[in-house]
């Protein structure tokens, strides 16, 4: 069979030129419309389309120019060229599209459309984003397996590899039937990543770390991930972001104190922060931390309900957001974040009880995927903590929102590691099930509308990965002002594993409703991803909106 003339890096880059025109006239009337992000409620839609499509060009960019870097030091094929390139003008092609019925209501019309886009372009646009050449590339990807070659240096290379032989040998045999029985994450996980200092990669060596960076810390989620979103892939998360909490406003006491026991893996976190009647608004968190003295020990008593709080049964320490002003009008201003100790159980539900009478008491949500992690909702009632688990001491009261909110950027970076992780497990599923699975006396794999998905669900991935390593990078050189990069790779992958993990079970037929393929749990695992870590909607508005039309 030929192949089709593929488009490239240059193809690519100039579709991207009109792109961002048409995207910067959005945006400058998105922001005159919403009074510079002001008003972004009164249009929600318009500011949402804007958000998704500002993030589609990013991600296009980074694309092109990861590939373009990995071009010029001689390393990747063609292949990966024209993947980059066919993924790019993919995303150029749905910014468009997402854009077009919004052209009225931003003042622009088809002449900002035509303007951008002209005949000679949109013919480069269809041609590279032809059926052709998805085909081409499904073919190739579907010969290769559909494994993960992404052309790192020799550093994360080593990382990735070393993390894909754990997970493969330790992780996969067991994920399964972690999801099917619903069990918790086996403890011997916990210990064996500890010992390969998965903890602690992004605590300082000072503090007992190992000090990767991100990458590394997005690299090791990836392939974590991989062999089970909830058996493995969020072990770290939960850790990282209280690590990122103290990092950004602990006192050096409470540095010293807990970062060496995080790296070391002794001490498994929970984030809570989420209530029953609260949900993304965590302004708006009721849960009271009240000054008092218990025993002759100055501190607080929590006192409320939390939800939504992941692995908070096995954890032996919550990271815990309450309200410690009761002004309610003081919104964020009255929240404190607080290191609460407790006991580890193992159990779906637990009670924990204290001397001096405190009770905190928790139950695990039933889920259709994500298990191993559990997520439980808790009751605390006069639950005593010290002063000293307030982070930041006296001077972190009323910080703990903006402490959580840096903790959350973490989290969106490691969602998107973990999102990537997912969607490869998926694609390398479908490839394998089209190579082998005969219908109509040949293997699917050489239908045409076959190759046509596999091409697509790689490019998708591409972009993913782009973005995502992308932000890995820039917070490794300036977290603040990365997290919104960070936000938007999260937005991103998050949908494209949704999306991938679907079309691959589709490739599956009725076995992809089955529990013995393990494409159903992928599956139902990827819907979790564009809810938690900032539900989809709201990531889109409050973060990535907000921070577009704000400039």
């Amino acid at each position: 069979m030929s192949i089709p003339a593929l488009p490239t890096l240059d193809d690519a880059r100039e579709l991207l030129a009109g792109a961002d025109a048409l995207l910067g006239g959005a945006l400058d009337r998105a922001r005159a419309i919403t009074k510079n992000g002001a008003a972004i409620d009164d249009h929600q839609v318009l500011s949402e389309r804007v958000a998704y499509a500002a993030t589609e060009a990013r991600a296009a960019h980074e694309l092109v120019e990861y590939a373009a870097r990995v071009a010029a030091e001689g390393r990747g094929d063609a292949w990966l060229q024209a993947t980059a390139a066919a993924g790019a003008a993919e995303l150029v092609a749905s910014l468009v599209a997402r854009l077009t019925p919004a052209l009225d209501d931003l003042g622009l019309g088809d002449a900002a459309l035509e303007s951008a886009f002209p005949a000679a372009l949109r013919k480069k646009l269809r041609a590279a984003s032809n059926e052709a050449v998805f085909r081409a590339i499904g073919r190739e990807v579907a010969g290769r397996r559909g494994r993960n070659e992404t052309p790192l240096d020799e550093v994360m290379e080593q990382v990735r590899s070393s993390v894909r032989e754990f997970a493969e040998k330790e992780i996969a045999p067991h994920a399964e039937r972690i999801h099917r029985h619903d069990e918790l994450i086996p403890e011997e996980f916990i210990a064996k990543m500890a010992e390969l200092g998965f903890f602690g990669m992004s605590v300082p060596e000072e503090y007992g770390g190992t000090e990767m960076g991100n990458l590394a810390m997005i690299l090791t989620t990836e392939e974590l991930s991989r062999c089970s979103l909830a058996g493995a892939g969020s072990l770290i998360t939960r850790p990282e972001i209280l690590t990122k909490a103290l990092m950004a406003g602990g006192t050096e006491e409470q540095k010293k104190h807990w970062l060496p026991k995080i790296a070391a893996g002794e001490l498994m976190v929970g984030i809570s922060v989420t209530e029953p009647d609260i949900g993304s608004d965590v302004a708006g968190v009721k849960c009271r931390a009240d000054r008092k003295t218990v025993g002759g020990v100055d501190g607080f008593v929590v006192n409320g309900p939390k939800s939504w709080c992941t692995f908070a049964g096995r954890a032996n320490v919550l990271a815990l957001l309450a309200r410690t002003d009761p002004d309610m009008s003081k919104g964020p201003k009255g929240l404190s974040l607080f290191i609460v100790e407790k006991e580890a159980d193992r159990g779906h539900a637990f009670e924990c009880t204290q001397p001096t009478g405190g009770k905190m008491s928790g139950k695990a949500d039933a889920t259709i995927g994500y298990r191993g992690m559990h997520s439980y909702t808790l009751q605390l009632e006069n639950w005593f903590v010290p002063a000293a688990n307030l982070v930041g001491g006296e001077g972190g009261l009323g910080k703990g929102f903006y402490l959580q909110m840096g903790g959350f950027a973490a989290g969106r970076l490691q969602t998107g590691g973990r999102a990537c992780g997912l969607a490869q497990a998926a694609l390398e599923k479908a490839c394998e099930y089209v190579l082998d699975r005969v219908q109509f006396g040949k293997a699917t794999v050489e239908y045409g509308l076959t190759q046509f998905m596999i091409g697509k669900m790689a490019a998708k991935l591409a972009a993913a990965r782009a973005i995502t390593y992308a932000a890995a990078l820039a917070m490794d050189e300036d977290e603040r002002r990365a997290a919104p990069l960070a936000a938007q790779a999260k937005l991103l992958s998050c949908d494209i594993a949704v999306a991938i993990s679907q079309d691959a079970q589709l490739l599956h037929g009725g076995w992809g409703y089955a529990e013995e393929y393990a494409i159903s749990r992928y599956a139902v695992d990827a819907l979790v991803l564009p809810i938690f870590e900032g539900v989809k909607p709201i990531l889109e508005l409050k973060v990535v909106a907000r921070n577009l039309l704000a400039e």
